[in-house]
């Protein structure tokens, strides 16, 4: 599932949306792009709980 951030700038940011992402329940992987400004997350996860984490760790997610 690919989930699209808000606020991601550097290295930093992406490893910090990448340990949020993978703290949630049922998360495999997740890798962000910071050119994208996303994140790929994979596994058998409640996506609800994805997009809180982020915003949790200070991200915004941007919904289509």
């Amino acid at each position: 599932m690919k989930i699209q951030v808000s606020g991601m700038m550097c290295p930093h940011c992406k490893a910090s949306v990448e340990k949020a992402c993978k703290g949630v329940p049922g998360v495999l992987e997740a890798r962000a792009d910071l050119a994208e400004k996303c994140v790929d997350v994979t596994g058998t996860f409640d996506p609800v709980a994805v997009k809180q984490a982020i915003g949790d760790a200070g991200f915004e997610v941007v919904e289509p």
